[in-house]
């Protein structure tokens, strides 16, 4: 059994409609205004090609998904690195593939990679599970908005993925410094 983390490709693109469609009904049948519930070919394809949209294969397929957002301009928190897009194929669900992405994606991606002290993501409130799910993995509630979209109270979320350096950044905002 082979696992392995990369950065999807445009031929992966089928593929991850699929995942991202089915692992997403919830949202659909919430009605949120997310624009991965609602991802077809054309969007998976620019997701993949404008952001660093990563993969995770078991034994040779696609299994689950997460994207770090390159987009600043759409981000609710410029401060932090923003990951959105996570998905895990039915399939696949319950086996822990979807925790070892995520903290791929969190350690080696974000800490070691990007040397980023912290990493934000979004949710609604209304939805059943996602909320409680990221808070049992580490992330905390920072930011809470209404947009006005029928999706109710969206929360952004941080988790503080190297503490020293996190530190070490307060302490010079504290200062007068920036983050």
């Amino acid at each position: 059994m082979s696992e392995i983390y990369r950065l999807a490709e445009p031929r992966d693109a089928e593929r991850l409609v699929d995942i991202i469609y089915d692992a997403y009904i919830t949202i659909r049948e919430l009605k949120l205004q997310w624009p991965a519930a609602h991802a077809d070919l054309a969007l998976i394809e620019e997701n993949i090609a404008k952001n660093a949209c990563y993969v995770l294969e078991k034994d040779g397929q696609i299994a689950a998904t997460l994207t770090l957002s390159k987009d600043s301009a759409n981000r609710w928190n410029r401060e932090y690195p923003f990951l959105k897009w996570f998905a895990v194929h039915p399939d696949a669900q319950g086996g822990g593939l979807g925790t070892k992405l995520l903290t791929w994606v969190e350690e080696a991606v974000i800490r070691d990679e990007l040397g980023a002290s912290a990493v934000t993501l979004a949710t609604a409130e209304k939805h059943p599970w996602l909320l409680d799910m990221y808070e049992r993995k580490g992330y905390e509630r920072i930011d809470a908005i209404d947009r006005g979209n029928g999706d109710g109270t969206m929360y952004l979320l941080r988790k503080i993925v190297n503490p020293h350096l996190h530190a070490e950044r307060i302490r010079q905002h504290r200062q007068g410094g920036s983050l």
